[in-house]
């Protein structure tokens, strides 16, 4: 019986394994900003999509086709941005891309104090000569009309005001 109870006594403190060292956490940095402002154009519907993509478009305000949102180029907006790809199209703009949105199609609003506001969506025409050659069901990086153009969204839009 004192055999068994020796055996299940802790070995004494030298002779226990040295804890292994930890490694601190990879912390992933988000991606910087690359313009000013990121427009989104919906090109295709709501039908068919998941429902993480309908409330990333609702969240950003994105109802119906052929509607444009200005946005501040932040990566929570590129996050969103990557989850609706497959139903938008996005890109950098800059500040003159932006005044003319809002002198050709911008709608103001005013609150109870008589300000006008405007507003941060554009409802937009058809773009004229068409979308790209292979149509709104493929990327942009593939000749489609989908997903990120970076800085060719100024010309998409030029077309569609």
């Amino acid at each position: 019986m004192s055999e068994v109870k020796k055996a299940a006594k802790p070995a004494p403190a030298a002779e226990k394994k040295p804890a292994v060292e930890k490694k601190p956490i990879e912390i992933r940095k988000a991606v910087a900003p690359k313009g000013e402002y990121i427009a989104a154009i919906l090109i295709r519907s709501l039908i068919n999509k998941t429902p993480d993509q309908r409330k990333a478009l609702d969240v950003l305000r994105l109802r119906s086709r052929h509607l444009c949102i200005v946005l501040k180029d932040t990566p929570s907006n590129r996050g969103m941005m990557h989850k609706v790809k497959d139903c938008v199209t996005y890109g950098e703009i800059d500040s003159t891309t932006f005044k003319l949105l809002q002198d050709k199609r911008g709608e103001t609003r005013m609150d109870r104090e008589g300000k006008a506001h405007m507003l941060p969506v554009f409802r937009l025409h058809p773009p004229r000569g068409g979308f790209e050659r292979k149509g709104i069901k493929m990327p942009f990086s593939l000749g489609g009309a989908l997903g990120d153009r970076g800085a060719q969204i100024k010309e998409l839009i030029e077309r569609m005001i």
